[in-house]
């Protein structure tokens, strides 16, 4: 045996030694306990009787109330008996199976923890089910030490002795805590699912037990595919365990994903009914609370915690206003532009041709393709929740035909809505310090639309995406802001040998641009021969640096080598767009979203500072929190201040009333089929990120009139004015040195010569990067446009074309031939050197020269 295997041995000896240490110490400090202390009150005390409960405050930065976190006294407990077999069995399977054997401690299940923690695989931890009820119970969960886990050992012990081990399992059910602020199976079964924990099945038994270690790994609001993989090995379990058989945990597993819904739940709690000013935020605040910084600690419900957050309730309200009213507008254009063909399902049909004869009710009857649209949405909407109700006065079981078509109903008009309804997604960030200022995670908190699209959305950014790399060839310095390309058809080769041939917006082309001019009017083709220049592997640890997204995640989320990236077809949110263009605002350097600075107890101490913890980590990490140059940045904010004021946030600006001389910069960005709309931006101050799109976006789309700069930037520009009225009108920092600014030629980026008729533009460079050539373009149009033609010719003799290669700032050219060519053009005395390469389609198009 090695040195590695004997010094493995020696850990677990030693484990197993300390264990057995605790157990004999536990059991003498619990013998002593016992002839000290009276036990008598064992059935009575409860947690949180030694304090009266109170309600958790959360304040905005200002110090204003935003809402209370409190316990729903109204919750119900579910006796043992009355609820199914399979909940306990995959409790029992996931948490403790020796749970019927074990008097309070299990030495196996201990162990078994150990050396899975050894092996770096956690499945379960060592606690069995009573000692996890003993602690939540009387212990403080406050306290890490084994003074704390030797009084949870000593009060499993009693409890084994005083109650039963279905009165064990009561209480655990019914108190322990199931994430998102709920309590006991029943609150629990209610908020995820939508129903009593009595109707729960196989794979919902599954969700919830995986909750109890952690439901920040594992809720299946926030994190579905964790949750879908967990669920998946305890249902697996079962089988093993003779709890289950395959056939039935298999049809129940494809049953809840088939109809599963990010947003399912009708609980109607204290939770709901509480007066929230922020409620997409203060969930937030709650989660962040729960699992993050009180996980396992304490009771946000009852402990009387302070929490002081970065939210600015002015700021919130504005945004409030502005995406409702934006929100219902691009609702009504869409149902405007949709043309859909609503095909009603074989279950729903009969049933309502059968109420309609029943009932005698005209609206019902269904006739050709449009009245079968038309009645199903009667049906549902009118007709389908007083069946529902009927089915449950009369006893209806689960399996009842009449309830069965009710339910079929409910979840067809939810999929139907996430599919159907546009939603949104906002976020503002202060951008020096994270600050996150207002949060809006979609159309309106309630029950059944708790999704938090602001942070927990996987959304495609589309040309809002293009900054990222962007930034990425500015700092690196293989592009510059006047660095020009020619706008016109042209194939990418991926990574994997497959042809990318991209489109403009409407198939329009622009020949010669410089960059600031592309990212402003969002052109592609220059957009990707930048991401070309800068390859791959850069572009990407870029970006996903800007928007905090680990490298570890970039596979999963879209990060693919293929040119398609470059227009946005990652997975991201508004959290992390709004990050990364924050770090460009602040100069390069990391911003980190932050959402609760400080936590006081209930008598006043600061027991924890999140910010601070973030601001000693960047710290220690010095330079590592400079993404990019300050230089970079600050050219990637003068280059994304002409999407205000020539590119596609110009006509909404105008519109909006301007933001008297207040400096904006940013971008829009639509996808492919129009199935998200972005704007995306920031002032010195703050950076905003706002989305427009579904939930099940699929092959649908918000149609050619809502793109970004229609649909977005409107409200967009209408928020920033609003939360910028009375603030001083200041520039965007910039760096003391190490940046160049030159008038150069619009259209070739190049110093203008002497008696230059052409447009000039200013332009910001790192400095060493700035021009040094002048613009002969127009002596050389003159010039060398015979030679051109002639070498062209040259190169394909014997092959019909027509080239008109210099023909105006927007030359065009049809060629009718697949052509693949490379020919080297100099023309001395001119200053510019020209690579004409590429690979022509059949289909037409224009040569690329850079």
């Amino acid at each position: 045996m090695g040195f590695a295997g004997r010094k493995g041995v020696l850990v677990m000896v030693l484990l197993i030694v300390t264990a057995v240490s605790a157990i004999v110490f536990g059991v003498v400090t619990g013998l002593a306990l016992a002839g000290i202390r009276n036990t008598e009150h064992l059935d009575t005390v409860q947690r949180g009787e030694t304090f009266n409960a109170l309600p958790t405050i959360i304040l905005d930065r200002t110090g204003r109330e935003i809402t209370q976190f409190f316990g729903d006294e109204r919750r119900e407990l579910v006796p043992i008996d009355e609820l199914p077999r399979h909940l306990i069995n995959a409790l029992i399977t996931r948490e403790d199976r020796t749970f019927f054997h074990h008097h309070g401690f299990s030495f196996r299940g201990t162990a078994r923890a150990a050396w899975n923690l050894l092996r770096g695989r956690y499945v379960s931890g060592g606690s069995t089910i009573t000692q996890q009820l003993a602690g939540h119970l009387y212990a403080d969960r406050t306290e890490f030490s084994l003074v704390r886990k030797l009084r949870e050992l000593w009060w499993a012990l009693q409890l084994e002795k005083r109650l039963t081990k279905y009165e064990i399992l009561e209480e655990y059910l019914n108190k322990m805590p199931f994430g998102h602020g709920n309590y006991g199976v029943e609150s629990a079964s209610q908020f995820y699912f939508g129903r009593s924990a009595r109707d729960l099945t196989h794979a919902e038994s599954a969700i919830l037990v995986i909750q109890l270690a952690n439901p920040s790994l594992y809720s299946p609001i926030r994190r579905p595919n964790q949750a879908r993989v967990m669920q998946r090995v305890v249902l697996n379990d079962m089988v093993t365990m003779g709890f289950a058989t395959q056939e039935e945990v298999d049809f129940s597993f494809d049953d809840y994903w088939n109809n599963y819904d990010f947003t399912r739940s009708n609980v109607s709690t204290a939770f709901f009914d509480r007066e929230d000013r922020a409620r997409y935020f203060s969930e937030f605040v709650r989660f962040q609370l729960e699992n993050e910084y009180l996980f396992g600690r304490a009771n946000v419900n009852r402990d009387g915690f302070t929490v002081h957050t970065t939210l600015d309730l002015d700021y919130q309200r504005a945004a409030d206003r502005h995406m409702a009213a934006s929100l219902e507008t691009s609702n009504r254009i869409y149902e405007q532009n949709r043309s859909v063909s609503i095909s009603a399902g074989d279950k729903l049909i009969p049933a309502i041709e059968l109420s309609a004869l029943l009932f005698d009710i005209p609206e019902l009857r269904v006739g050709d393709a449009k009245e079968r649209s038309r009645t199903l949405e009667h049906y549902q909407r009118q007709i389908n929740p007083v069946i529902d109700m009927v089915s449950l006065l009369f006893g209806s079981s689960e399996n009842d035909e009449l309830r069965h078509v009710a339910r079929v109903s409910y979840t067809r008009t939810e999929r139907e809505a996430q599919r159907t309804r546009v939603e949104g997604g906002l976020v503002t960030l202060d951008n020096s310090t994270g600050h996150i200022l207002a949060l809006i995670g979609g159309s309106g908190f309630e029950a059944r639309n708790q999704l938090n699209r602001a942070v927990d959305a996987r959304v495609l950014p589309g040309s809002a995406f293009k900054p990222m790399y962007y930034a990425a060839g500015i700092d690196k310095q293989v592009v510059t802001s006047a660095t020009t390309f020619y706008d016109a058809p042209v194939v990418f080769w991926n990574d994997d040998g497959t042809p990318y041939t991209p489109n403009n917006y409407f198939g329009r082309w622009w020949g010669w641009v410089d960059l600031t001019t592309s990212l402003a009017a969002s052109y592609n083709i220059p957009s990707l021969r930048v991401l070309d220049r800068v390859g791959f592997t850069d572009a990407f640890r870029v970006a996903s640096r800007l928007m905090g997204i680990p490298e570890s995640s970039l596979a999963s989320r879209g990060f693919v080598r293929n040119f398609p990236v470059g227009l946005g077809t990652v997975s991201v949110s508004p959290m992390e767009m709004a990050r990364g263009y924050a770090t460009i605002a602040n100069l390069g350097r990391e911003v980190v979203p932050i959402a609760v600075r400080y936590i006081e107890d209930r008598d006043g101490r600061v027991i924890l500072e999140p910010e601070q913890e973030i601001r000693l980590a960047q710290q220690r990490r010095g330079r590592e929190t400079q993404v990019i140059s300050p230089q970079a940045a600050y050219v990637m904010t003068e280059m994304m201040k002409a999407t205000f004021e020539v590119g596609t946030m110009a006509g909404a600006r105008a519109r909006g009333g301007g933001f008297d001389d207040m400096p904006m910069a940013g971008k829009t960005g639509s996808t492919q089929n129009w199935s998200d709309a972005w704007s995306v931006g920031y002032s010195p101050y703050v950076t905003t990120a706002v989305w427009f799109g579904f939930d099940r976006g699929g092959n649908n789309s918000l149609g050619t009139n809502q793109t970004g700069a229609a649909a977005v930037a409107p409200m967009w520009v209408q928020y920033m004015r609003e939360i910028h009225e009375g603030r001083d009108r200041v520039a965007f920092p910039k760096p003391n040195d190490g940046l160049t600014t030159v008038r150069v030629s619009a259209r070739t980026g190049l110093l203008p010569p002497e008696n230059y008729t052409g447009r000039t533009v200013e332009r910001v460079f790192i400095s060493g990067t700035e021009p040094t050539q002048f613009d002969t373009l127009q002596e050389f149009e003159r010039d060398w446009t015979p030679v051109f033609a002639d070498r062209m010719r040259d190169a394909i003799a014997g092959t019909s074309l027509t080239v008109n290669a210099f023909g105006g700032p927007r030359p065009q050219s049809d060629l009718s031939v697949d052509l693949d060519f490379d020919i080297d053009l100099r023309f001395p005395g001119y200053g510019n050197d020209f690579d004409l390469n590429g690979d022509l389609p059949a289909s037409g198009g224009n040569p690329l020269l850079d």
